[in-house]
């Protein structure tokens, strides 16, 4: 029986996963024995080279990995009756209680209105959005291509749901994307007239389910570290006319 007080228990009773049989091999999804395989490997490696005690726990962690995505089975989706190893339907945004969550606010000395037409204009954001690698946008709809971990990218479209000029801008993916994700921005004025605090919040479902989102965040591509970089690169351009940075300057070593 599955208890619903665990994740995964909680996936099952969300319908994001369904009860498997414990004597089938294979229960784990393509996209998680993918995500397996690579980050398993990378991990195994760094351990090996390290050559110390907590090298050697890190190797072991990858290789349990590369087996996971090797075999397809996991034990412990075994011992729940868990398996997504079966395909589900995509959804164009991200139901309550399920998916990854992001908030993050910044206050920038700018009016309301000059940082909407900056954030409006989507196909600027990688600007100041280093893990964006382009935004083509067409009235309410945009085709965005980001940045993936170990050098790869990933793509989506996306629409706005709601919009209040000079205050609120929500959107979301598509029925059909890779990537299932729904977020908004809105901008406030600030307290003692100091500008505009620009509140982002973002929601999304990583491919690879949380086992991607834990490989993101041990390579740096966290969504939560990026969001807030993001701010203050915005930040910076908007208050100094420039964005700070350190590349081609000596490292100090």
């Amino acid at each position: 029986m599955v208890s619903y007080a665990t994740p995964i228990g909680r996936e099952v009773a969300a319908g994001r996963a369904r009860r498997g049989n414990a004597a089938s091999r294979a229960n784990v999804g393509e996209l998680e024995r993918w995500a397996s395989l690579v980050g398993g490997g990378l991990l195994a490696l760094t351990g090996l080279r390290q050559g110390s005690l907590g090298g050697l726990g890190m190797s072991a962690v990858g290789g349990a990995l590369v087996y996971r995505g090797l075999t397809g089975r996991c034990e412990v989706y075994g011992a729940l009756g868990v398996d997504t190893a079966k395909p589900h339907g995509q959804v164009a945004s991200i139901p309550a209680g399920q998916g990854v969550k992001v908030v993050r606010a910044i206050t920038i000395a700018r009016p309301a209105e000059e940082l909407y037409r900056i954030w409006r204009n989507f196909d600027g954001l990688p600007r100041f959005m280093q893990h964006l690698v382009s935004v083509k946008s067409e009235g309410n709809r945009s085709h965005w291509v980001a940045r993936a971990p170990m050098g790869a990218s990933i793509s989506w479209d996306a629409e706005i749901v709601n919009e209040e000029p000079n205050r609120l801008i929500a959107w979301r993916s598509v029925e059909g994307s890779r990537v299932a994700t729904a977020g908004s921005v809105t901008f406030e004025p600030a307290p003692g007239g100091r500008g505009t605090e620009v509140h982002v919040t973002l929601k999304y479902d990583p491919p690879g389910g949380k086992l991607g989102s834990w490989l993101a965040w041990a390579f740096g591509e966290e969504p939560g570290v990026q969001v807030g970089e993001d701010l203050r690169r915005l930040k910076q351009m908007m208050e100094a006319g420039e964005i700070a940075t350190v590349e081609g300057q000596p490292s100090c070593r």
